[in-house]
């Protein structure tokens, strides 16, 4: 197996995990999948066996010189950093459905997720399947009034269902992770409703969950004075009572809440 680069994060999947986590993800003759980080290729060629076009991204150029004579005629990589490269233009066109597949470099997996959503709302993608950190995957999949609920779990849940898939030890991946790890999937649909303004939707949510342990009316009056709104105003109209914290909040209320300021006039 090639040699990891710590600067990469890198933890390379054993083959006979390979083949769990292929069976998981369910690949079908017709998907066109994209792979973020393949490493040496064990997922990789599992999967490009079984779909009609596997599209990959690696930025480590030796893994990727070693695994390019590998590949059969429908998989291609592109070498690049997966938060900095243009990935449309690596995929086909923007009216054939794609699905996700990766094992993500711990140090980096939120901000690839939070890539994946934008890359979603441009074109249409049926699912991600994501190999994370434990503890990432339980703040994806959290509900409501638990601790692990939070910007991840909300921001995620208002446009995909997840679900937990596979847990997977230390011993799946050479070398072994200080940290178990879990395979996660993430289905996206519509959101249940069109927001009025996206973009104040996650900065409401980023917000409040920085205070988290306030109550509601404390947690959102830095961004109420930046929306020029009245945070008591707002709650009420939502109907929500301002005593609540901000993770006992609904994915449906947090955003109807965020429409309500996103409506707020100077």
């Amino acid at each position: 197996m090639a040699a990891t680069r710590k600067r990469f994060g890198q933890h390379f999947l054993e083959p006979v995990w390979a083949g769990k986590v292929a069976d998981a993800i369910a690949p079908l003759p017709g998907d066109v999948f994209l792979e973020i980080g393949p490493g040496p290729g064990i997922l990789t060629l599992k999967l490009a066996s079984r779909v009609a076009r596997l599209i990959a991204i690696e930025i480590d150029r030796d893994l990727i010189a070693s695994l390019t004579p590998q590949l059969p005629p429908n998989a291609t990589i592109v070498a690049g950093d997966v938060l900095d490269l243009d990935i449309d233009a690596a995929l086909p066109p923007t009216d054939t459905p794609i699905r996700v597949a990766g094992n993500l470099p711990y140090n980096i997996s939120s901000p690839i997720l939070f890539r994946i959503l934008d890359l979603e709302s441009r074109r249409p993608i049926k699912d991600a399947t994501l190999m994370l950190q434990r503890e990432v995957a339980d703040r994806i999949v959290a509900k409501p009034g638990t601790p692990e609920y939070g910007v991840l779990s909300v921001l995620t849940q208002w446009r995909a269902d997840v679900v937990r898939l596979l847990a997977i030890p230390p011993g799946a991946f050479r070398p072994p992770p200080e940290v178990r790890s879990a395979l996660i999937r993430l289905t996206f649909r519509p959101p249940p409703f069109e927001l009025t303004d996206a973009a104040v939707f996650e900065r409401m949510v980023r917000s409040m969950f920085t205070q988290r342990r306030k109550t509601l009316s404390n947690a959102l009056a830095a961004f109420a004075t930046e929306r020029r709104a009245d945070v008591h105003r707002a709650l009420a109209a939502a109907g929500v009572d301002p005593r609540r914290r901000p993770e006992t909040l609904e994915v449906i209320e947090t955003a109807r809440l965020a429409d309500i300021f996103a409506a707020a006039k100077s």
